[in-house]
């Protein structure tokens, strides 16, 4: 390229020099038989050379142009080599540019994640805050009145909408309680102790209740199924397969409640990895289920029918029609749940919890033979059944819960079997979860077991006479 430019150069020249009369151009053959083209220029100064010849200089003039040729060369690759690093830059400076806006928009995406969750727990906040407020409506039935279309009627309380039921109306059991020294509830203190009944259960460890504990979580459901339930511990377990560590459990929300769920040990439980999942040849009916000696007691659904189903034989044992009980919401406790039926387990035996017709709603006791249930003996008590949230029996006392939902209630009654009196009584007690819909009470163990709105808990219980506590 730089020797056509140089013979470009050196024609152009001779061109100019041949317009103003001083050169002129020739060709000829070198000795190598090369064509070669000569210029000849005469000079205006000097009518001879001074010295060296044509030759020599035209050795002067190519190696002078192959400098130049290999200076250009030079130029040319740096140009080159700077172009391609200057791309070499600008890529890296787009793609530090794509990166800080990636990383911009990532800050502005996570600062909206933090603001949405922020909003989020708020509505959560205010939603339960809502049901808080309405659950204590539905238990506080309101006194006013007003009309329409000149017909009178009375506010009435609210129910959960998932139970429906004919009789709709119940009210909170307020209970004045008077404290009395100890020697007024046992009037003979020395002479009770000494009698043979009050001796049998003081060494068995019975008494009066005193006191319960705050409520200690195992497992919560995960599913809405979960919300309402029975989970219990054999006190006293018979056959070789099942101990008292192992854990039973219903979910009762659903038609056709069967399926039976087994866990090795409390354990097992908390982590929700049953064992075994029994299918029951007869649908359970509401929260009211037991588990006591190696079977499970249970009331069978829409009926006033109760049955034994053994555990190790995995078959009914025993049914027994409960004579005039109410069933499927007639008389169930405050929060519904068709709870008519309540059976129940306690160092004296087996016992169910209903009401009858005849008794107006007012809660019957009844202890029943565990193999063929047969109803031995049945005391009618003067509290309403649907005046409190739940009951439970403890040394052969009936024991209710005022409040299913109120977190700081209290057990507000409590009957004897053994002298068939009833009193008020105020042991404070926690609805931690604020929706309590079984409570049973398991002598081995001395807990309550308790599910509270998809929460599955116990209760440490105290006992004692005349101040004497016995834990």
């Amino acid at each position: 390229m730089l020797l056509l430019l140089s013979f470009l150069s050196l024609f152009c020249f001779a061109v100019f020099s041949q317009s103003q009369g001083q050169a002129s151009l020739s060709r000829s053959n070198d000795p190598n038989g090369r064509c070669v083209y000569s210029f000849t220029v005469v000079s205006p100064q000097e009518s001879s050379c001074p010295g060296g010849n044509a030759k020599s200089e035209m050795d002067e003039v190519l190696t002078r142009l192959t400098l130049l040729e290999a200076l250009v060369s030079r130029l040319t690759a740096r140009e080159e080599r700077g172009t391609t690093s200057g791309g070499v830059r600008h890529s890296e400076e787009n793609l530090h540019e794509a990166y800080a806006q990636v990383t911009r928009e990532r800050n502005q995406l996570q600062q909206d994640q933090k603001r949405l969750n922020a909003q989020v727990q708020k509505l959560q906040g205010t939603v339960a805050e809502l049901n808080r407020e309405a659950e204590r409506l539905r238990q506080r039935p309101c006194e006013q009145t007003h009309t329409s279309g000149g017909t009178r009627h009375e506010n009435r309380p609210l129910r959960d909408p998932v139970f429906h039921f004919e009789n709709t109306s119940y009210q909170e059991m307020k209970a004045k309680v008077k404290e009395l020294p100890a020697s007024h509830l046992l009037p003979e203190g020395i002479q009770r102790a000494s009698s043979p009944k009050l001796s049998s259960n003081i060494s068995s460890g019975c008494g009066e209740l005193l006191s319960v504990g705050d409520p200690v979580l195992h497992r919560k459901a995960d599913a809405i199924t979960g919300k309402y339930g029975v989970w219990l511990q054999d006190p006293d377990p018979q056959g070789p397969y099942y101990t008292n560590k192992t854990v039973w459990r219903i979910d009762s929300i659903g038609r056709e409640i069967r399926q039976l769920f087994v866990y090795e040990d409390m354990d097992q439980f908390s982590k929700g990895f049953p064992m075994k999942v029994l299918v029951l040849p007869e649908p359970v009916e509401s929260t009211g289920a037991t588990v006591y000696r190696g079977s499970l007691y249970y009331q069978r659904r829409r009926s006033r029918t109760l049955l034994r189903y053994n555990l190790t034989s995995e078959s009914l044992a025993s049914r027994l029609d409960l004579p005039h009980a109410g069933f499927h919401g007639q008389h169930p406790y405050s929060w519904g749940g068709y709870t008519d039926i309540d059976l129940a387990a306690d160092e004296q035996g087996l016992w169910v919890i209903y009401s009858t017709g005849k008794a107006k709603g007012a809660i019957v006791i009844s202890q029943l033979d565990p193999a063929s249930l047969e109803v031995r003996r049945s005391w009618e008590t003067k509290i309403r059944k649907n005046s409190v949230g739940n009951a439970f029996m403890v040394c052969g006392r009936l024991y209710t819960v005022a409040s299913y939902t109120t977190p700081n209630t209290t057990i507000n009654y409590m009957f004897d079997t053994a002298t068939s009196e009833g009193q008020a009584v105020a042991v404070p007690f926690v609805n931690k979860y604020r929706y309590n819909s079984m409570v049973d009470y398991n002598h081995a163990q001395r807990k309550l077991y308790a599910w509270d709105n998809f929460h599955m808990v116990t209760y440490d219980v105290r006992l004692g006479w005349a101040g004497k506590g016995r834990s």
